[in-house]
This record gives structure tokens, C-alpha cells and sequence, in this order.
């Protein structure tokens, strides 16, 4: 089964086509740091900028080459292989000089120390991510359509769809993670991180079945939403929404959807019966999947419906399009480009 095309918010604009990652210097992110490190521990933080190298292969190439465990390498985010990408790395037990066995060629373009940490890097411990995209060959009405959808997603928002890399190749992932949650014999086969991601994936497929609902109404509050700040990521229920909106209009708070789990709490009113209409269609009860959570030891969040598109810039050149742009932790840049290019294939 191929997975619904997820609406677009900017539907009334055509796509300008074109093609992404024609090579990898097309697409350019650059990890931003959520602290720098303290100056002393058994952990040296540098920053790695690679091309051509996924964040996991990084891993191995630094364990094979240093000589230490994968799980003494850190990271904040997992970057593509498809783009050239800075990000920071800490390295347990490792001095600077042995960063010398550490070859610089085609894929790993540079190395720089920043110093030395108590702690190790973990997942979600990064401030976002900037951009640098170019989108090649694409349609010649994008002089009039590019401002239109790019004005449209500053002032409402970025819709906040997981990226279709969530489901795989054959987009079927979050059917094994539906299996997942009922089977636990199934579930004590996989090593924690493969079942983990199964789960995440079914999460991820319940959550852009919500938003794809609210998708003309994602920067809209409703008595009933759990509201997200912008400013730390804080929930609260909405009780009064004409009070709320205008902060809502300022982008200070957004309408959130819920990835389910045993401890995440559900909307009320009619962002409640939007969340439970989709996990009927899908097959679950509320009661089933907390229960199901409660079994596989996870416990949910709320994620932000839309995601502010931060720092903008852009300029074309023929048929040529350059995006400079910014994004929090957890949202992904085909977001914005589908938007533009209204196409899901070779996004990812």
C-alpha cells in the first residue's frame, strides 16, 4: 500500500518541479550547537563537516578509525549522506592528537576541536539546523509562485510532517510498528533501537494523518488543544481560545497533534475527536494504544503542528532556485520544499 500524499498548505499555487541534490553540494545544513562544551571531562567535542556521509557510517568511520566503541561517539541529529552537513560529534576517551589517524578526503572535509565535556552528546541536543538548498530546472511561473508560497509559510507556518524517510522504501514501517505494539514475541526478536523505531514510525504515520485534517486550520487554536510555545517547547490546554489566538498570530504558541504513548495526553473538543476519528480509521482505540505504550516501555509527546521558517533567504537565477533558511530540532527542510515543489518523490 503507497502511503496518502499528505495535503499542502499552499495547494492554490502550482509546484515549480525542478530537481534536488543533483549533487551533493545542493543541499548544505549545518547542525547549530544547543551549548558549547564546559572545558573539562572524559569527552572531546569537535565539529565534523562531511559530504557524502551519513551520520551512522560517520559513527563507524570514527570508531574503526580512532579505535573505540560506536556507543563512545555522540551526536546530537543524524544528517543525510545525500548533502554536505556540519554537525557536532564528542568522543569518549579520546585525545586530540590521536585525531591525526583521521583521514581528511572527499567525505570527510573537515575537523575542528571545540574542547572537552563532561557529558556525552546526545539525540534532540542541538538548537536546529540552517540551510542551504538549491533546487534545479524547475518551472518558469516560479518568479510569480516562489514569494507567494514562501510569504504564505512565514506568516501561517511550515506544516510539520515527519519526512517520508520515516517509513522506508516501501513506506511500510509503521504497519510492522502497528504489529509491533499488539505482539510481543515479535517485539522481543528486534534489539530495543529497531523495535523503537517501528513504534516511532506508527506514531509518525498517526501524527501526519492529524495534521493532513487540520491542515487549513494548522495555525488556528480550538478549546481543547494542548497549545506548544515556541520559546521552550511548554504545553498547556487551551480553555479560551480567542484568547489565545492572537498569540497564536504572532507565532508564540502553536496548536499541537499527539504522538501517542503512555503518558501523553489527548486533545479534548474538536482536536479530540480529530485525533480519535484517525486512530479509528487506523484500526486503534485511545485505551489500546496506551496500553499497547504502557507494554513497550514508551511514553509520547505532543509535536507542534507547524514549525516557524526562520531566517529566510532566497534568490533565483534562471531556472535555478537558492533557500537559505532555519528549522528547530525534529523538523525536516523537505517540509518546505514539497510545499514549493508540491512533490513527495525524491524528497527524502
Amino acid at each position: 500500500m503507497t502511503l496518502p500524499i499528505d495535503p499542502f498548505l499552499t495547494d492554490k499555487w502550482p509546484g515549480i518541479g525542478g530537481q534536488i541534490r543533483t549533487v551533493p553540494e545542493d543541499f548544505r545544513v549545518e547542525e547549530r550547537p544547543l551549548y558549547l562544551p564546559c572545558g573539562e571531562g572524559e569527552h572531546l567535542y569537535v565539529t565534523i563537516t562531511k559530504r557524502g556521509l551519513s551520520t551512522p557510517d560517520l559513527v563507524r568511520r570514527l570508531s574503526s578509525s580512532l579505535g573505540i566503541k560506536a556507543q563512545a561517539v555522540g551526536v546530537a541529529g543524524l544528517k543525510d549522506s545525500r548533502a554536505v552537513t556540519t554537525q557536532m560529534v564528542s568522543l569518549q576517551g579520546i585525545q586530540p592528537e590521536q585525531l591525526s589517524r583521521l583521514s581528511i578526503d572527499d567525505m570527510i572535509l573537515n575537523v575542528q576541536i571545540l574542547g572537552r565535556h563532561r557529558n556525552r552528546l546526545r539525540t534532540g541536543h542541538h538548537a536546529g539546523n540552517r540551510f542551504r538548498l538549491i533546487i534545479r530546472n524547475i518551472a518558469a511561473h516560479a518568479a510569480e509562485t516562489v514569494p507567494a508560497v514562501l510569504q504564505q509559510l512565514s506568516t501561517r507556518g511550515v506544516p510539520n510532517y515527519f519526512g517520508p524517510q520515516r517509513q522506508g522504501k516501501d513506506g511500510e514501517n509503521y504497519r510492522i510498528g502497528a504489529l509491533l505494539l499488539h505482539d510481543a514475541r515479535r517485539r522481543e526478536k528486534m534489539n530495543r533501537a529497531t523495535r523503537i523505531w517501528y513504534l516511532n514510525s506508527y506514531q509518525s504515520f498517526l501524527f501526519n494523518r492529524m495534521l493532513a485534517r487540520r491542515i487549513n486550520h494548522l495555525d488556528k487554536i480550538f478549546v481543547g488543544d494542548w497549545a506548544m510555545k515556541l520559546e521552550n517547547g511548554a504545553c498547556f490546554q487551551v480553555e479560551d481560545a480567542d484568547k489565545e489566538q492572537p498569540r497564536a498570530d504572532r507565532f508564540e504558541i502553536s496548536p499541537t497533534g499527539i504522538l501517542f504513548g503512555s503518558r501523553a495526553s489527548w486533545a479534548n473538543g474538536e482536536p479530540g475527536r480529530t485525533e480519535e476519528a484517525v486512530i479509528v480509521e487506523a484500526g486503534a482505540t485511545k485505551e489500546s494504544l496506551v496500553a499497547a505504550a504502557k507494554a513497550c516501555g514508551f511514553r509520547g509527546e505532543r509535536r507542534a503542528l507547524r514549525i516557524p521558517l526562520a531566517e529566510l533567504e532566497w534568490s533565483l537565477d534562471g531556472d535555478t532556485l537558492t533557500l537559505f533558511f532555519s528549522l528547530p530540532p525534529g523538523a525536516y527542510a523537505t517540509s518546505v520544499l514539497r510545499e514549493l515543489m508540491k512533490a513527495d518523490a525524491n524528497l527524502s
